[in-house]
């Protein structure tokens, strides 16, 4: 019996050795443009023989809030974890909020999601993983005259929205909570790195509140909301914790270490 829980532990061990040395110390594929922040959700679909759902996010931020979907209608800042069943979505839950054919965004009806009458004809616009599916919306199209950046999908989201290039939806009516009394936006503020010589970071609660409000980020990700009151590091910002919820999956990308660390070295 103790032989066999050893063997057991060792060979624990070394699959978790395997797959931790697949994830680290090599250099990963940086997506296409049009692929940086693609989510493929694949909970129960290939379960029900349909293909999974490929989601892309740059065509929803440049339209709406993050915080419009993942605060005010629900979805979790991680791949698969909402665990969206079609009934939930018929029920006009999650993607259902808003994909029930009858609201209005650019004066069009929104395609329902999940429609049970008509399968055949619109369960490919979302399960399209693995599919040659023709899109309504093509990247290169809607982005030709926004912004550029260096990473993630090669635009700059921020100056899009600070010069009215993009319009940001941040309220549904029967969904949202009242934007009226919006709370006080902190001043920015520097945090000096660890490493010497590194240019300090200024973080801007201006300009993410634009997108997240507050309660993207407080109290889940970042539970105090004076500046020092959660420690974290950048080992936990490469491990997808804190910053890296967003930055480097959905957001520019961590490697674009100049977004961040602006401030001149004193």
């Amino acid at each position: 019996m103790k032989k066999a829980v050893l063997i057991s532990t060792a060979i624990l061990l070394a699959v978790l050795t395997v797959v931790f040395a697949q994830e680290r110390g090599v250099k990963k594929k940086r997506p296409l443009p049009q692929d940086y922040g693609k989510v493929v959700l694949n909970n129960f679909s290939e379960k029900n023989r349909m293909a999974p759902v490929a989601f892309d996010h740059w065509l929803h931020r440049s339209k709406f809030t993050c915080r419009l979907c993942h605060s005010d209608i629900g979805f979790e800042m991680k791949a698969g974890a909402t665990e969206i069943k079609a009934d939930d979505n018929i029920n006009g839950f999650y993607c259902g909020t808003c994909h029930n054919g009858k609201r209005i965004f650019d004066g069009k009806f929104l395609f329902p999601a999940c429609d049970k009458g008509k399968r055949d004809e619109v369960c490919d616009r979302c399960h399209s993983s693995g599919k040659d599916v023709k899109r309504e919306n093509n990247f290169s199209e809607l982005t030709a005259k926004l912004p550029k950046e260096r990473f993630g999908n090669g635009i700059d989201w921020e100056k899009a929205e600070k010069d009215n290039l993009i319009k940001l939806i941040d309220f549904i009516d029967g969904v949202s909570i009242s934007r009226k009394k919006e709370m006080p936006v902190q001043k920015d503020f520097s945090l000096e790195p660890k490493v010497s010589g590194l240019p300090e970071i200024v973080f801007s609660h201006q300009k993410h509140t634009v997108w997240n409000g507050c309660e993207v980020c407080h109290p889940d990700i970042f539970t105090g909301v004076k500046k020092g009151a959660t420690k974290y590091s950048m080992i936990e910002i490469f491990d997808g914790k804190f910053c890296g919820v967003c930055h480097g999956k959905v957001a520019f990308p961590t490697m674009d270490c100049q977004r961040c660390h602006v401030k001149p070295v004193s």
